[in-house]
């Protein structure tokens, strides 16, 4: 699998198409690229490359910290995690991407879009903000860091599954199997990488009032049971940038690509035909 190293960090990245670029422009897929939530990585949109790579050159990394990135010593606040994503296009000679980024995937896209709108062809956010953290939850999300620096990831991750997902994916039991794969992948986090993501997250500095900026098309997509970035998150952003598109996702909460594929994935297509 392949490792690049940028920034000063050793990050990991998949990669549907690596040979795309030794083609002539005019032959080239185009790209994809993929940037997870807070406590995941590259799993996270398994079922959207599956989807789409036929036809798109899909590249998803892991932000430094989680997943199989790196566990840096800083670098986690989300101008520096822009960066990192920046300079992944750049060393992957990408000129423009569509753009995917979910929670705090989506904290580092806004970013991008303002900063290099030059290296985007669309801009897809889900179940994120734009918004610096609400006090009220950052004092639970500080609690939570406190624990996980205590005990250990493990110890706390089941009480955290119920802010990452929706209350009809936690209650079928047809998706236990699901459920459990999930919270391996919660308990698989680095205790360093989680709390230096963690307090990246809390950290952040709002945006909002930076996104007028934006003339990238975008697309916002929340789930309706969505408790960590509900609805009037979504859409505030949507209010922010003209031109952009909302939709909502039936029974799903801050993880719609794992918990409702189909309808993420029907909405982006339905959005980038808009572009053709």
């Amino acid at each position: 699998m392949p490792y690049i190293t940028l920034n000063n960090a050793h990050i990991y990245y998949e990669d549907s198409a690596p040979n795309e670029s030794r083609f002539e422009p005019q032959y080239r897929k185009p790209v994809m690229l993929f940037a997870h939530g807070l406590l995941w990585g590259t799993p996270l949109f398994d079922k959207q490359v599956a989807y789409f790579q036929s036809k798109y050159r899909c590249i998803a990394f892991d932000l430094r910290g989680q997943g199989q990135s790196e566990v840096t010593k800083d670098g986690y606040d989300m101008d520096s995690l822009a960066d990192d994503a920046i300079a992944l296009l750049e060393a992957l000679d990408i000129d423009k991407c569509h753009f995917i980024g979910l929670s705090m995937g989506g904290f580092v896209g806004q970013r991008v879009a303002i900063r290099r709108p030059d290296l985007l062809k669309s801009l897809i956010l889900l179940e994120t903000s734009a918004d610096a953290e609400d006090p009220k939850k950052a004092v639970s999300y500080n609690k939570l860091m406190r624990a996980i620096s205590w005990l250990g990831i493990r110890r706390v991750s089941k009480k955290v599954m119920p802010i990452m997902f929706g209350k009809t994916f936690l209650s079928d039991r047809t998706r236990r199997e699901e459920y459990q794969l999930w919270l391996s992948h919660l308990n698989s986090n680095s205790k360093k990488g989680a709390i230096h993501a963690t307090r990246g997250v809390i950290q952040r500095e709002e945006v909002l009032s930076k996104l007028g900026d934006i003339t990238t098309p975008t697309l916002i997509l929340v789930g309706d049971e969505d408790v960590a970035t509900p609805y009037d998150k979504a859409q505030r952003i949507h209010f922010a940038i003209q031109g952009s598109k909302l939709a909502v996702i039936q029974r799903a909460g801050h993880t719609s690509t794992v918990e409702e594929p189909e309808q993420v994935n029907h909405n982006i297509e339905w959005f980038l035909s808009l572009l053709d």
